[in-house]
């Protein structure tokens, strides 16, 4: 399978290694790629319920053509091999709770604007939510979707967790595990674009990104998720896994 064309001789090299691993684990089982082909950068923005969504989000990326650049904790950064390699592939790090929380944003910015996907997971954790459905997002998606103007893609997934618990270490390898992963079409915030200054306007558009990927989130698991959302904060119980 050839390498998306926007991807370096480090990103190409590590994909090497990671997709055969994961086809060791797992039974891709995608839809909805057709919404990937933007004629210029975009935001994936997906749900978050296990600690190797990433590496499953960016194989359902990769294997379409597509290169993400991944919104990731900066803490990664410091693992010294990781963050060689996290830069190498240019993911994105991001300071949570700080003042250069607003610098990840802007290289974010930069490289959609230099027609990259950015890959964004909007409730910025894994969910709290007891079921494993997705919790209230916070507004960093909606700052960068509404500055930039490019499209946000919603992308649901199920079946990672499987693969890796919530909170645990070890993985589940055998037998494989069907991931199943849906992009969805654009999600429409063109009459939020010149209020982005206006209260509430963050949070409304945040809301209709988080709304579609949980009504994709809905269809793959043929359930219908919480009327209200589910909301963290820190100092609460977590969630049994």
């Amino acid at each position: 399978m050839p390498a998306p064309e926007r991807s370096s001789r480090t990103y190409r090299n590590l994909a090497r290694v990671i997709r055969p691993t994961l086809l060791s684990m797992t039974r891709p089982d995608w839809h909805g790629a057709e919404h990937l082909r933007q004629p210029g950068g975009f935001i994936a923005a997906g749900n978050h319920a296990t600690n190797i969504d990433p590496l499953t989000f960016a194989h359902y990326l990769w294997d379409n053509g597509v290169a993400p650049r991944i919104l990731a904790k900066d803490s990664l950064w410091k693992i010294p091999l990781l963050g060689r390699l996290l830069t190498a592939t240019g993911q994105i790090p991001v300071s949570r709770g700080t003042s250069t929380a607003a610098q990840s944003l802007e290289a974010a910015r930069r490289a959609i604007a230099d027609g990259e996907c950015v890959v964004v997971f909007p409730e910025g954790t894994l969910t709290r939510e007891p079921d494993l459905w997705p919790m209230q997002g916070k507004t960093g998606v909606a700052r960068l979707a509404l500055a930039s103007r490019a499209p946000v893609i919603p992308i649901a997934q199920w079946g990672a967790h499987r693969l890796l618990g919530r909170y645990k270490k070890l993985l589940k390898p055998i037998p494989r595990k069907t991931i199943c992963v849906v992009a969805g079409p654009p999600v429409d915030l063109t009459d939020l674009y010149d209020r982005a200054s206006e209260q509430g306007v963050l949070r409304e558009a945040t809301e209709r990104i988080m709304s579609a990927i949980t009504r994709q989130l809905e269809d793959i698991r043929g359930q219908q998720a919480p009327a209200e959302r589910f909301v963290w904060r820190k100092g609460m119980p977590e969630p049994r896994s």
